[in-house]
């Protein structure tokens, strides 16, 4: 039996296989964050299609901390209700669902967050979403610490089976554990140590908000792509002490939002080698790790994901693009059909997230025509 289809578990829950489906900004909720009823009918979709662990897109945990138009919100307690029908989507179909909570930091612009001047460690206009950030008070960083408690008090409240902690892709919590990003020479910058004070503390305030059993899981970059950033030392190191405090799985990514370059999801991956382009991080944290560790990045082809697995590199895999593409991919592989995503790595799905309709493949219809 191929080991993708295999259980596997994570904290407190077994995953039916090992299939993740990474935290996409899907575009699907309204000008308050509030989820519409096309969110919980993806979702839904995705784990009738036997995806084995649904996680939702970057739930925002502030109104300044909004990425992107139309994402979903869980700042405040009237997100709950809407958050629960998603779920319920979900487990109706067997299916099993994290909420992802997340703040952009600076990365992020003033007409996305109500005219707002974006907030970050430090006020780097090289590194900014657009404009300069200001720099976070020590206050401002304690309230967000609480937001992010909060978040994961609802999202435990939604149902959801688990959170994770958005530590990649250059948003806040990213921000603040990049050299590039955070140049603080306070209590939250300065040395590896200093840098990681927030997640830290971030996770701590879920933790004391979901009690001892309730699985936390993070998502972390391994890279920025960009000379002087995080080394994989420093996310290892981060990851280790969050392990120590029960941290229950964590995702390798890499990359910056909003960058053509450095971006996490690349374009024109055509062949398998150029697949799983964050495999050696992870293989690193997997031998000084004794939690599951989730590979993201590239991945479409079934005979590279049992590789990965087979290898021992990661003990799940996560993808975002070719569940878009093709909502049912784990499903058709479970049939027998072994042939690789039919995602060809364009991107237009994500841009078609800024119309308001919600993200949707359109590279196969466009521009393959």
């Amino acid at each position: 039996m191929n080991k993708l289809f295999s259980p596997i578990t994570i904290g407190t829950f077994t995953m039916a296989n090992r299939s993740v489906r990474s935290a996409t900004w899907e575009g699907m909720a309204d000008e308050e964050g509030f989820v519409r009823p096309e969110l919980v009918s993806l979702l839904g979709q995705l784990a009738r299609s036997h995806a084995g662990l649904i996680i939702c897109g970057y739930l925002y945990v502030d109104p300044k901390g909004r990425g992107l138009p139309w994402q979903a919100g869980i700042w405040k307690d009237d997100h709950v209700e809407g958050l629960k029908r998603m779920v319920a989507a979900v487990h109706q179909q067997g299916g099993l669902i994290v909420a992802q909570i997340a703040h952009a930091g600076g990365r992020t612009r003033r007409e996305t967050i109500g005219g707002h001047t974006p907030l970050a460690p430090s006020p780097i206009e090289e590194m900014a979403f657009g404009e300069t950030p200001a720099e976070l008070s020590i206050g401002a960083i304690q309230t967000l610490v609480a937001a992010f408690g909060k978040a994961a008090h609802r999202a435990k409240a939604a149902g959801f089976d688990g959170i994770q902690l958005h530590a990649a892709h250059g948003y806040l919590i990213s921000q603040f554990l990049s050299p590039l990003f955070n140049r603080r020479r306070d209590d939250y910058g300065g040395s590896p140590e200093k840098r990681r004070r927030f997640l830290i503390e971030v996770y701590e305030a879920a933790r004391k908000a979901v009690g001892n059993n309730y699985p936390i899981l993070i998502k972390i970059n391994s890279t920025e792509g960009v000379e002087g950033g995080i080394t994989v030392q420093e996310t290892l190191d981060a990851t280790r002490e969050l392990t120590a405090r029960g941290l229950a799985a964590v995702e390798v990514s890499g990359g910056m939002a909003g960058s053509d370059e450095h971006r996490p999801s690349r374009k024109k991956i055509n062949r398998p080698s150029q697949e799983a382009y964050f495999r050696q991080a992870a293989h690193t944290l997997k031998k000084a790790l004794n939690i599951p560790v989730i590979l993201v990045g590239g991945l479409k082809s079934l005979e590279v994901i049992e590789d990965v697995l087979a290898s021992g590199d990661a003990d799940a895999v996560s993808m975002s693009r070719p569940f878009i593409c093709e909502p049912d991919l784990i499903e058709r592989w479970e049939r027998g059909d072994g042939a690789k995503s039919k995602c060809v790595s364009c991107n237009l799905c994500l841009g078609e997230g800024l119309t308001g309709k919600g993200i949707r493949c359109i590279g196969l219809s466009t521009k393959l025509k």
